[in-house]
């Protein structure tokens, strides 16, 4: 159960990641874009710590207010949920 967590966790941050840097990609070359809701889905599925990555390291939707306040919303609660279900 926690190899196939694991792994979950690893290709869903990376598939984040991905989508984020494409998204990025169309935008420099006036493409159609992801949405907002399809990139915050990906964090919520799972995808937080490769879409923060890829928020930074790629400078894409980190001037955008509400954006970052519904990306913070989801971690929060992922956090929340990880304390509540945890085994301390």
């Amino acid at each position: 159960m926690l190899r196939f967590l694991a792994l979950y966790l690893v290709a869903i941050n990376a598939l984040a990641y991905g989508v984020y840097w494409l998204d990025k990609r169309r935008a420099q070359r006036g493409g159609r874009r992801v949405s907002e809701r399809e990139l915050l889905l990906w964090a919520a599925a799972g995808g937080s710590l490769g879409s923060f990555l890829a928020m930074r390291r790629l400078r894409h939707k980190t001037r955008k207010v509400g954006f970052r306040l519904a990306f913070l919303g989801i971690v929060a609660a992922q956090v929340a949920g990880l304390y509540l279900l945890g085994p301390w």
